[in-house]
């Protein structure tokens, strides 16, 4: 990975500390049977956070995409590797792309609370997510990237919160670009099957590759 191609500025160390901190909190907040006096702690604490934040990030929302001379545009942080190590609510998974076979790739992932749909399962909304996101970082490490054309899941079993699952990707070229096909798996039983078509396209090429970066104060 280490001459992967960018797609954004890296998140800042202490953006992903705080995405694990949120991430645990919110599961311990789902968990709660009856109101805590901690919890109106932190909605205090929470406006004063959000107050001093605003103030101190950008004044536009918009990525900073090509020119933005005066810095007043949002800087686009990485979305093609590990976005969920960052942002809280996409899942977080841990991908390896095979040696020697750069169109097959495995993983493990384990979905939190915060993913529940059912008593005890991730909602399947999530493992569309999930899906997309592993095919894209597959993809993207091997310089093949592109906008997801289409997205389709096969719910076989129910997939079960807070147990580590392993997963798989084997790419294909098409006529219009890849196809992937993801495997979620509990042991040996597949629990999913996510088919992600996408464009293969050279990072320079995309809408994206203009990135502003970041700039030190």
């Amino acid at each position: 990975m280490a001459d992967a191609p960018r797609f954004g500025e890296k998140p800042l160390p202490q953006t992903v500390a705080a995405a694990a901190a949120i991430r645990r909190v919110t599961g311990l907040l789902l968990s709660l049977e009856n109101e805590h006096p901690v919890v109106n702690d932190m909605l205090t604490r929470f406006a004063e956070w959000e107050t001093e934040l605003a103030a101190a990030a950008p004044p536009d929302a918009t990525p900073r995409i090509g020119d933005d001379p005066q810095g007043r545009r949002r800087l686009y942080l990485d979305h093609a590797f590990d976005v969920g190590a960052y942002n809280p609510s996409f899942p977080e998974y841990r991908l390896e792309i095979t040696d020697g076979d750069p169109d097959t790739a495995t993983g493990t992932v384990t979905f939190p609370l915060n993913f529940e749909g059912p008593p005890g399962l991730v909602h399947g909304g999530f493992l569309g997510v999930f899906f997309d996101c592993v095919t894209q970082h597959h993809n993207c490490a091997t310089r093949l990237s592109g906008k997801t054309r289409s997205l389709t899941v096969k719910y076989r079993r129910p997939a079960p919160l807070l147990t580590e699952l392993t997963f798989d990707v084997e790419r294909r070229e098409s006529e219009r670009g890849l196809v992937s096909t993801a495997r979620l798996r509990l042991d040996d039983e597949v629990l999913c099957i996510g088919v992600v078509e996408t464009l293969a396209l050279p990072p320079e090429k995309l809408t994206g590759a203009g990135f502003g970066t970041r700039r030190v104060l």
